[in-house]
């Protein structure tokens, strides 16, 4: 095939055809409007194979020298915004070859000896992929560290812990940020997991069966760093498999919508407490935006906004599930409406993570507030059943007389620790003045040293903990 003919509106891949495609087809079927982005990929993956092509002797020496030398000044002229990508060439695979072949003439046309567009696309978005989970994981433990050092700074302030949006028990404001560390540290190790099984080569699979060519598939895969944890080469194992599955994207979706559901409900947290009703924190004013309409209003715009965008994510790993549902092997078109969910799921996660971790680090805490409303909500009620139950009473026993107790506090509008002794000994004789100690707010945290509880001694344990792991 000529230079010339890989710019003519006739398409590049085949002579066979007997007419141009249309320009509305052209337009419904090219990706390289948004599929540019698998550039770097698509030129490393070349490279590697055009290197083993070399080595078997598939190719010349000099042809491969010809391909680096073209491969270099592409990769200069889309770092530099130089390069001129063409709709009529359908995607970035065919531009850089169409543009490699200008380069170098008969050694770029070569360089696809032994592989298909399907395997290269595989490859080009396996790789892509990798890249991008290694900043998600990274920003995900910047995440983490924003959190820590806000635990950090608020072990001692009492928040009140709800079930059912109801005051439940005291907690530790810092408890209860460690709470998304552990969600956000899964996350992490679910994308570490992912990028396991993305790691894997498909190249060498051609358009479904293999090839004739003698080709090093493992000698390619640990060209491109695609190794197992023992520096093993990782080679999809089946022709069939390995250009028609897309698993990775969908198991990368699910990841990603899981660390936004995470997202949203920090999300939700974070409105709530903003709230007049709550005011438990202050967002930095950079983070939020006001009324066109009502002058006096603070609006927590970027949790809102990540708390849609949650739905955004998780609608992508749908349409991917979706996508693949009906598809028969091997490679299908259908496959090109993987690029855009991936693509979109990826750029919002990292923008949210960004996001998050500098907003978190601008939050004002309000103890006084908290406080408060720990108090409104008999939060130590639970403390005196297990005061009960440690005075020999059994717990359902004592669960019934702290209940009739609370009703007494409602009726006088009253706290538990502010009810009078005598009070508190008429529902149960076992009661005694030591009492107030477990009904105080600050009491109940200290008593819940277990592993795991929100005790500010076994908080400051679990921060330690966490900052060891992090770095």
């Amino acid at each position: 095939m000529s230079e010339n003919q890989l710019d003519k509106k006739s398409q590049a891949w085949s002579a066979l055809f007997s007419e141009p495609m249309s320009d509305l087809v052209q337009r419904y079927t090219a990706s390289v409007g948004f599929d540019q982005r698998l550039w770097r990929a698509d030129i490393d993956g070349s490279l590697a194979h055009a290197e083993m092509l070399a080595a078997r002797g598939i190719i010349g020496t000099e042809d491969f020298r010809a391909i680096e030398r073209g491969m270099a000044q592409i990769r200069e002229e889309i770092e530099s915004g130089r390069f001129q990508w063409k709709l009529e060439l359908e995607d970035v695979h065919l531009n850089i070859e169409a543009r490699l072949t200008q380069l170098v003439g008969d050694a770029g046309k070569r360089l696809h000896t032994g592989r298909s567009r399907n395997d290269q696309v595989a490859t080009d978005m396996r790789l892509w992929l990798r890249g991008e989970i290694d900043l998600i994981g990274a920003l995900l433990i910047e995440l983490q560290k924003a959190l820590l050092a806000l635990a950090e700074q608020n072990v001692d302030v009492i928040l009140p812990g709800f079930t059912h949006l109801q005051v439940a028990q005291p907690v530790s404001f810092g408890h209860h940020m460690l709470a998304y560390v552990e969600m956000f540290a899964r996350d992490g190790q679910r994308m570490g997991e992912v990028r396991q099984r993305v790691n894997c080569l498909p190249l060498g699979a051609a358009a479904l069966a293999g090839t004739s060519y003698p080709l090093d598939r493992e000698r390619v895969a640990r060209t491109l760093g695609m190794v197992d944890a023992q520096g093993r080469a990782c080679v999809c194992q089946n022709s069939l498999d390995a250009v028609s599955d897309r698993d990775f994207a969908i198991e990368f979706a699910a990841a990603a919508a899981l660390a936004m559901v995470h997202i949203s409900r920090l999300s939700e947290e974070l409105v709530l407490w903003m709230s007049q009703s709550f005011g438990f924190i202050e967002i930095a004013d950079r983070f939020c935006t006001g009324s066109s309409i009502m002058p006096q209003k603070k609006n927590p715009d970027v949790p809102e906004l990540a708390r849609g965008k949650a739905g955004r994510v998780a609608g992508h790993l749908m349409g991917l599930m979706m996508l693949m549902k009906g598809q028969p092997l091997a490679y299908n078109k259908d496959n090109q409406e993987d690029k855009e969910p991936v693509f979109d799921t990826v750029d919002t996660l990292k923008d949210t993570l960004r996001i998050f971790a500098e907003m978190i680090g601008g939050i004002t805490i309000k103890p006084e507030a908290m406080e408060r409303a720990a108090l409104r909500g008999y939060a130590t009620a639970t403390d005196l059943a297990d005061y009960l139950v440690k005075k020999g009473l059994p717990f359902r026993d004592a669960h019934e007389t702290v209940a009739r107790a609370v009703k007494a506090a409602i009726g006088q509008q009253a706290d538990l620790a502010e009810l009078p002794l005598q009070t508190l000994q008429a529902f149960n004789p076992r009661i005694e003045a030591d009492v107030l100690d477990a009904l105080t707010l600050r009491g109940s945290l200290d008593a819940r040293k277990v592993l795991g509880g929100t005790a500010p001694e076994q908080v400051r344990a679990q921060i330690a903990r966490h900052r060891a792991r992090l770095g």
